[in-house]
């Protein structure tokens, strides 16, 4: 009876040793669950037709045969970021923080809309990027502050900020604030200067 118990062992093994080697590395090899190794969904610049023997129609995409990528040029009217271009926002870059402080007005482009709108766009902003540390108000008061999970954060009428050092501030951080230059567009960092400076002298 042991001899046969250790006999099916022995091939048990040498199955199992079998069925772990793989001689060719570029082929995958069993893949038990291929919906945790594999995503349906197309990565930018790979190549969306590789098959792990799945059972599905291939989606035929003309733009996909010739460059091999998923990657699709832009919406028709789709406005880059790097699009705008300013002046100010260039001198700020070149000049630093201290000749920020000197911008106390910014000249917004005809297309930005009206007072009224930047306000409104900035407010939006504003309450999605920023009153979680400095409040709704700018009152040093946000979420974060009141579970003290971030201390430090000032009230906007206790400061000496203009639009422009705003602008600096949101755009390359400063102290405990990042730069949020990579979230926020150029024209939407004015926008929320302009609604920080509005609350300021409210």
């Amino acid at each position: 009876m042991n001899k046969y118990f250790y006999g099916i062992i022995i091939i048990l093994l040498v199955m199992l040793l079998l069925e772990s080697c793989w001689l060719d590395k570029k082929k995958q090899n069993t893949v038990y669950m291929p919906d945790m190794y594999y995503s349906d969904a197309y990565e930018p610049y790979s190549d969306p037709h590789f098959n792990y023997n799945k059972k599905i129609k291939k989606i035929q995409i003309p733009i996909f045969l010739n460059g091999k990528t998923s990657s699709l040029f832009p919406v028709k009217g789709t406005v880059q970021r790097t699009d705008f271009y300013n002046s100010v926002s260039d001198e700020i870059k070149n000049k630093g923080f201290d000749y920020s402080k000197k911008i106390i007005t910014y000249s917004f482009p005809k297309n930005a809309g009206t007072k009224e709108y930047i306000l409104k766009k900035g407010e939006k902003l504003y309450q999605i990027n920023c009153s979680i540390c400095h409040g709704n108000n700018g009152d040093g008061q946000g979420l974060l502050v009141k579970n003290e999970k971030i201390l430090g954060i000032p009230s906007y009428k206790d400061r000496d900020i203009t639009i422009g050092s705003v602008y600096y501030v949101i755009t390359y951080g400063k102290n405990n604030m990042n730069s949020y230059s990579s979230q926020l567009s150029e024209i939407d960092r004015w926008k929320i200067a302009e609604y920080v400076m509005y609350i300021k002298n409210k």
